[in-house]
């Protein structure tokens, strides 16, 4: 009888002890063109690369792509490339 109560009293124990623990998630993201957060990132501004016997403009725009199952938003980062006359 005493075997009996001390295991029901250690598994009672055990799953109060684990109910309490309740894992909070820490979203992040090691990809630089991804972020998490509910702040829209920035965009930035316009860029001219010189590829030899033309140029690129390149423009970087951010977009909601989705949330975590916690409400945050995710965000991904578009980059547009486009032929342009060198300056």
């Amino acid at each position: 009888m005493t075997l009996r109560f001390v295991l029901l009293a250690g598994v009672v124990a055990l799953t109060a002890a684990c109910a309490s623990n309740t894992i909070v998630p820490n979203y992040s993201a090691s990809n630089p063109n991804m972020k998490v957060g509910n702040e829209r990132p920035e965009d930035t501004e316009d860029t001219i690369e010189n590829a030899g016997s033309f140029c690129l403009s390149i423009s970087e725009k951010w977009h909601k792509d989705g949330k975590t199952p916690d409400d945050k938003a995710l965000w991904s980062k578009d980059t547009f490339r486009k032929v342009v006359p060198c300056p």
